[in-house]
């Protein structure tokens, strides 16, 4: 069963009956957002059963949409966070991969500036090799990205997508970075993206960014997960209540091939190990929980079925 990433938006009347024909559906609901009278519900679901939620949520003038992000994390990564490197772009493309239902996190690096003495330390490598995409914005001049970007994809094992200001055909006279994606037109600049020219630039970034995320988990349909990870985000929120105590946004951050959860390792790992899933499987028998870069958050990686011979 192969579960889609939708959008639900609606109003809060009858939203629990909605919520309840979701999961009697089969669908999970990853993560909701209120917003004065109106509730915004990222789902994944299967997808036979989509036209079923549109037919059920019309009369309620709720609008149920494809948002190919939900359920994934995503690093925007900035050679630095200071003036020098103009993180407006930064700031509006991390805005704009949320408001498409993907989680972001911003990374600006200790060490990203100057072509010469730029570099990357082994945390932030891993850091950025916890989420599912790296987008890395870089500056207006191909020559500065030959240099810089050759030092900072060292040792990322995740699906890179990289902006700059060159167009990719001026960038490929000069040089051809190993990425998943490049969007051109998008350097540095000292405003906010207002003008419907900057918000086309975005969306290449969006559109880019879907394409690499669709790909990502045809590879996984290839060798399925031994658990979703919406359904283990549910089993999590059930048997540990204390997630509902977290003050932090997304306590629970599901990702194409596990989780974030934003509880102390030390403390909680040997509890989320031993929680049982189904019929006596655990969740250390298909999962690898990992002390996260993070702060001292958990991060589970799901086990494929190659690996385990269980799927729940």
């Amino acid at each position: 069963m192969s579960l889609v990433p939708i959008t639900y938006k609606g109003g809060v009347y009858q939203l629990d009956e909605v919520i309840d024909y979701i999961e009697d559906l089969g669908g999970y609901i990853v993560q909701r957002h209120n917003i004065a009278n109106e509730v915004i519900l990222q789902i994944l679901m299967p997808s036979e059963d989509i036209e079923r939620l549109k037919v059920f949520s019309r009369p309620l003038a709720g609008e149920v949409s494809e948002s190919p992000l939900v359920g994934t994390e995503i690093a925007v990564v900035i050679p630095s966070l200071e003036i020098h490197h103009l993180p407006h772009s930064a700031c509006d493309v991390a805005e704009y991969l949320r408001a498409h239902g993907s989680k972001s996190n911003m990374l600006g690096m200790a060490r990203g500036f100057g072509k010469r003495i730029s570099q990357m330390n082994d945390e932030e490598r891993d850091l950025i090799n916890e989420h599912d995409v790296a987008v890395f914005i870089l500056g207006n001049f191909a020559s500065c990205i030959e240099q810089k970007f050759e030092k900072f994809r060292r040792g990322i094992n995740i699906p890179i997508i990289l902006t700059g200001g060159p167009s990719r055909e001026v960038l490929e006279k000069q040089t051809v970075p190993p990425v998943a994606g490049y969007v051109g037109n998008l350097g540095r600049f000292m405003h906010r993206t207002q003008t419907e020219a900057d918000i086309a630039r975005l969306d290449a970034v969006i559109e880019e960014v879907e394409r690499v995320v669709s790909e990502r988990r045809k590879e996984l349909a290839l060798d399925p997960l031994s658990v979703t990870p919406a359904r283990l985000q549910m089993i999590l929120q059930q048997e540990i209540p204390e997630i509902e105590d977290i003050l932090a946004p997304a306590p629970v951050a599901v990702q194409l091939n596990g989780l974030r959860l934003k509880l102390s390792y030390p403390e909680y790992a040997e509890r989320i190990r031993s929680l049982v899933i189904e019929d006596g499987i655990t969740v250390g028998d298909v999962c690898d929980v990992l002390p996260s870069r993070m702060r001292d958050y958990v991060l589970i990686r799901i086990r494929p079925l190659s690996e385990t011979n269980i799927v729940v």
